[in-house]
């Protein structure tokens, strides 16, 4: 995800470089800072080391997320978001409360919540691609951990 964002931002500034049409220099003058702070969101996550995704038996602890105690998490559900050719998938927790979630969830999180409700999507979704396993590995430990939660399909 690191080379294709710093690709982008490379591209982007050969765009704004090139001045051939507006909409190439607008592309490029998009590109350069969406992709340069992926970048650099990625760079950090490299440099901290710290796990994606954590299970235990209290709960969930994902590193863009926070932690989430298994007795809020009403359900979890693998969601997949379509644009054009392309898919996303997400492990959704479905939250008995998700207020309450988003009253202490990072900036990003609460920044992006509206955009999510509007598509369809709670507060609390993990991006598949960042995982080190399928998202069907990751529900069936998280149901290791919480035997009795509630899997939607």
């Amino acid at each position: 995800m690191l080379a294709g964002s710093l690709v982008f931002v490379a591209l982007g500034t050969i765009f704004l470089v090139a001045h051939s049409t507006v909409k190439i220099t607008v592309a490029g003058a998009l590109a350069v800072p969406f992709f340069g702070f992926c970048s650099v969101i990625i760079i950090q996550r490299l440099l901290h080391g710290r796990p994606e995704l954590v299970l235990d038996d209290a709960g969930v602890d994902h590193v863009r997320l926070g932690r989430f105690g298994w007795d809020e998490i009403a359900a979890v559900r693998i969601r997949e978001q379509r644009v054009r050719n392309t898919s996303q998938r997400f492990i959704e927790l479905v939250l008995h409360d998700p207020d309450a979630y988003l009253a202490r969830a990072p900036k990003l999180v609460r920044s992006t919540a509206s955009m999510n409700a509007r598509l369809g999507f709670g507060p609390a979704n993990m991006a598949t691609n960042t995982l080190p396993v399928p998202p069907e590995a990751v529900l069936d430990a998280m149901r290791r951990h919480r035997p009795g939660l509630a899997v939607q399909h």
